[in-house]
């Protein structure tokens, strides 16, 4: 199979690209760095029309290497862009092509357990996140209309994510400078880039259409998690802050993201894709990510 991959010199494109060769794929690689904007629609029909590929695999972003709440909907524009606009034009320029897309499995409105794919996402999310559950949301109903797939990842880590041994996270909990906030009960479902890479591949095969969740077997709150990465990196344990004083600093969508966030149910991507995460678990994944490095 011909598969074009728009965003291949991303976090996710890096380990995709050499996985779909390895099983035989040929791929056709689209970025800015390969001299094409994925916001220019001329360039993306041409891209297209040279590439002629069976599938068109959509995981470019434009993510800072480090996020700041209080500035998120400023620093997120040109990615959402790239979700809405980006992929219009790869659309247009390839119309009935297989065409699977990057997500987020983490927007989900609050309730008790992990959500499945039926969750409604949230309905008046905090002001900086708005605009990018606005392109989230537009990104899965341009998707489904073109019979497309939104595979929804959830926190990423692995080699070039905020996760990794130099990432901006793990600097932050090495420093001491990222607190438990109120009672840490967020929760996180996460997924290492290699499984994300594999669910893409697992997809392109597949008539299966609309939106899954594609993160690890084990979800945990902050509270949990924190404390055991920040051991993991022999690093201070995580203090605590009331949710008051957080909202002072981080803002509301950082409250959020550290304590209201709900996790999501990986059962409907097993099912369908016939996909396994081979890092079921972040407690022995980001463990040898970091010990590794």
């Amino acid at each position: 199979m011909r598969v074009l991959v728009a965003g291949s010199t991303g976090v996710i494109g890096r380990s995709l690209v050499p996985l779909l060769t390895a099983v035989g794929h040929e791929v056709v690689e689209v970025s800015r760095k390969h001299g094409t904007d994925l916001l220019d629609r001329d360039a993306v029909r041409r891209a297209v029309r040279q590439a002629a590929p069976d599938a068109v695999v959509h995981v470019a972003t434009a993510i800072p290497a480090a996020i700041n709440p209080r500035t998120m909907a400023r620093d997120f524009a040109l990615t959402n862009r790239l979700r809405t606009e980006g992929l219009s034009n790869l659309i247009d320029a390839a119309p009935g092509v297989r065409l699977v897309v990057q997500g987020l499995a983490y927007p989900y409105r609050h309730g008790e357990g992990p959500a499945d794919e039926d969750t409604p996402l949230l309905a008046a999310p905090p002001r900086q996140f708005a605009s990018s559950l606005a392109a989230l949301t537009e990104l899965e109903r341009l998707t489904g209309q073109a019979d497309g797939l939104v595979l929804r990842f959830g926190h990423l880590y692995g080699p070039g994510t905020a996760f990794d041994a130099h990432g901006s996270v793990t600097a932050q909990i090495r420093q001491g400078k990222m607190p438990i906030v109120g009672r840490g009960e967020s929760v996180f479902s996460f997924t290492h880039v290699h499984d994300a890479a594999t669910a893409i591949v697992a997809s392109l095969d597949r008539d299966v259409t609309g939106a899954l969740n594609v993160v690890d077997d084990d979800p945990a709150p902050v509270y949990e998690w924190l404390p055991a990465v920040a051991e993991m990196l022999g690093a201070p344990a995580p203090r605590r802050i009331p949710v008051f004083a957080a909202r002072l600093v981080v803002g509301g969508w950082g409250v959020t993201f550290m304590n209201e966030l709900r996790g999501a149910a990986n059962t409907r991507a097993r099912l369908r894709l016939d996909w396994r995460p081979r890092h079921a678990t972040w407690r022995r994944g980001l463990a040898s990510e970091l010990v590794a490095a």
